[in-house]
């Protein structure tokens, strides 16, 4: 007998199995998404296999860890408090309605958070789904003075600085730089939607394209020509996916943490 326990954990939502000593010392652990069986010293190879084979599911890669990029190493020596990562699409709105789940809004009136947060996470959700194809999208970084931009999408074809607005069944009229939603009053939305990412040009040393995104809206209309800014609905959000040729993929992951890291926003 080896005398080796192979022990079952989860962290941020996939699997390792780690190989302990009878002293709860970890010598290897195995990776079920990436196939690959990491040691940490070769002396006790055969054992750790003969410990795991009740558990490997098919051809794997057998040995010492991959040396990390710097950009892990970075990411790797974050404070957790400091990580915006773990952010979710619309936090900063998720936390205050946690705190104060009525706010200032009569009983008969819909909050206008909740459309808002409906609006961020929806946006979200479709920016989420690109990172199998080299992106990253951060969500709800807080800004100094209160600001906050509400999505980072990081990746081949460069960064983009996402605002949100709720639209729904709502015709909505561009005039750079006034955005009317249905029969409200129009507001300047465009020159914060540009501020957010000349924030994060500055934040990051690298340029940061601004994008308005629309949810749900039941018409769009541009009155003459929208300087720099995308405006797209949600449901073409998948199109910036298409873009590339801007970023390596080692430039994608070494702003994506430096992104990530709070410290990075406190003086934009």
């Amino acid at each position: 007998m080896s005398g080796l326990r192979v022990v079952p954990t989860w962290q941020h939502g996939r699997e390792r199995l780690y190989v302990c000593l009878t002293d709860g010392r970890n010598i290897a652990w195995y990776d079920r998404e990436a196939a690959r069986v990491n040691l940490i010293g070769e002396d006790r190879r055969e054992d750790v296999l003969q410990a795991l084979r009740p558990f490997l599911t098919g051809p794997v890669t057998v040995g010492l860890p991959p040396v990390p990029t710097p950009a892990e190493l970075a990411r790797l020596s974050l404070h957790p408090d400091d990580d915006l990562a773990p952010n979710r699409p619309g936090e900063a709105l998720l936390i205050a309605l946690d705190r104060n789940p009525g706010g200032l809004v009569p009983r008969l009136r819909t909050d206008p958070r909740r459309r808002a947060l409906e609006a961020e996470q929806t946006v979200g959700e479709a920016l989420d789904r690109l990172d199998g194809a080299g992106w990253h999208t951060l969500h709800s970084i807080p800004l100094p003075g209160g600001d906050r931009i509400h999505h980072l999408l990081i990746g081949p074809g460069g960064l983009f600085a996402v605002h949100t607005l709720y639209a729904r069944k709502q015709r909505i009229l561009v005039a750079d730089p006034m955005v009317t939603p249905g029969r409200r009053e129009p507001r300047p939305l465009l020159r914060r939607v540009r501020a957010d990412a000349d924030r994060a040009s500055y934040a990051l040393t690298a340029e940061v394209h601004p994008v308005l995104a629309l949810v749900g809206p039941a018409r769009v209309s541009l009155d003459g020509p929208v300087r720099e800014v995308r405006v797209l609905q949600d449901t073409d959000l998948a199109g910036l996916a298409r873009l590339g040729g801007v970023l390596k993929p080692a430039d994608v992951e070494a702003l994506h943490a430096m992104a990530r890291d709070r410290n990075t926003w406190v003086r934009v």
